[in-house]
């Protein structure tokens, strides 16, 4: 399965921590995720992680074209709700496409462990 990894600021760390604590299931899959995400992705779980450019840089888009090229599986986008980004016309063309080709993505903690379970079965 193909699998994105995007988080905004404030959520890098609880996207980290989720994807260190289910290491063995994300192991078994192909990994992509916006650059700075990513790089710390990489760095904390030594997991590989195809980069692509960072969220404000394009990288919601890239991954967004990866989407309506059905070239992604599930998304994992931990969004941070209560602060303004400056590129949130790409996060929102990013949620759209998930549901116009129907492509799982979690935007928080519970949904993700929802996702994760069926990847550990």
């Amino acid at each position: 399965m193909k699998i994105a990894l995007i988080a905004h600021d404030k959520k890098k760390r609880e996207l980290i921590d989720f994807v260190q604590k289910h290491r063995m299931a994300f192991s078994k899959h192909e990994l992509y995720a916006t650059g700075t995400t990513g790089s710390m992705v990489i760095a904390e779980t030594k997991l590989s992680v195809k980069l692509k450019k960072s969220g404000p840089l394009g990288g919601d888009q890239e991954i967004g074209s990866m989407v309506a090229n059905k070239k992604i599986d599930m998304i994992f986008f931990f969004r941070d709700p209560l602060t303004a980004q400056p590129h949130e016309p790409d996060v929102s063309a990013l949620l759209r496409l998930s549901d116009v080709y129907q492509v799982p993505l979690a935007t928080n903690i519970k949904t993700a462990e929802l996702f994760i379970s069926i990847l550990e079965s």
